[in-house]
């Protein structure tokens, strides 16, 4: 287990019992998100979390599969996915990568406040884009700090991280990250801002027929 994993196995139960920050930009998150989706699709949310999210969107769906490197995270998805009565998520500790899912095998993947925190950022959106068919959807919800004060917490974060006080953090630019989505093989068809300083990106984007 790395200290990531660690990290966040420490903060899985005071994470659960967090309240969201901003409830009304959460809100607008889920149905925007829900537009794009219908009762035949497969989707994969990486990063899940306790799994909120993927639960409120589960009966929008066929099925979800919820990943995270947190197992305790992952324990208490899954029990609040009983508690819902819940039957259509499957949780999964690995990442993205570990997962591999087929080929243009999905028609939606979430990745959401994830991102800045991975060091293979580029490996992994190229991944997203390999699994999803052509027209899925790829859902992001990001934070790019690099036009915030808290941009030098990046550098911090290697101390924070031997420490065991903080995970990865990388600092993205937002027309970066969306150049990326779309160098990616992606039509962005969404995008907002929102949170502090408007730092967190609200991305949907189409993979592109090839």
């Amino acid at each position: 287990m790395d200290i990531s994993e660690r990290f966040w196995d420490r903060k899985a139960e005071a994470y659960s019992k967090s309240p969201i920050s901003d409830e009304g930009t959460y809100q607008k998150k889920l149905a925007e998100t829900q537009k794009f989706f219908t009762p035949d699709m497969r989707v994969l949310e990486f990063g899940c979390g306790t799994g909120t999210t993927a639960i409120f969107h589960a009966p929008y769906v066929q099925h979800i599969h919820a990943i995270d490197i947190s197992q305790n995270m992952l324990d208490i998805g899954r029990a609040k996915a009983k508690d819902a009565g819940i039957e259509n998520i499957d949780f999964i500790r690995g990442t993205l990568i570990e997962f591999n899912a087929e080929s243009a095998s999905l028609d939606a993947v979430l990745a959401l406040n994830v991102i800045h925190l991975l060091a293979n950022r580029h490996e992994t959106l190229a991944d997203v884009a390999r699994i999803l068919k052509p027209g899925g959807i790829f859902v992001s919800s990001t934070v790019c700090m690099s036009n915030s004060y808290l941009r030098f917490i990046e550098l911090f974060a290697p101390l924070g991280k031997l420490l065991g006080l903080m995970p990865d953090v990388f600092i993205l630019k937002e027309s970066e990250w969306a150049r990326e989505i779309e160098d990616a093989g992606f039509a962005i068809e969404v995008q907002w801002h929102h949170g502090l300083h408007n730092m967190a990106v609200f991305i949907v984007a189409r993979k592109i027929d090839s």
